[in-house]
């Protein structure tokens, strides 16, 4: 992973081409780059993001901003049952509680 200005950027080997391709991965906007080398791969994803900034610009749109701090997960009923329960013994939001799990396990 390399990181610019909080976007994080995901490399692979393209074995085709002999060449990186990276791909940032914390935004739902598609912004690729490419590169040789870990130089020419940070070069490119600046390079991608100023003109990804650019385009937001002239469509007159925020740039979508890594980590919203919105974070989207999908469970089964009776696991969203168990959190709500857990939560509330704590008397806490379902989202205070899955912070601190997640704060939990991470420290870990």
């Amino acid at each position: 992973m390399i990181e610019y200005e909080g976007y994080l950027g995901a490399v692979e080997f393209d074995p085709e081409t002999d060449s990186f391709h990276g791909t940032v991965v914390n935004t739902n906007d598609v912004i690729t780059f490419y590169g040789s080398s870990v130089t020419e791969l940070r070069a490119a994803m600046r390079e991608s993001l100023k003109e990804y900034f650019a385009f937001c610009q002239e469509q007159d749109r925020e740039p979508e901003q890594p980590f919203s701090g919105n974070l989207m997960i999908h469970t089964s009923p009776e696991l969203h049952r168990r959190v709500a329960l857990a939560a509330a013994r704590r008397q806490v939001s379902v989202g205070g509680f899955i912070e601190g799990v997640l704060d939990e396990v991470l420290a870990a």
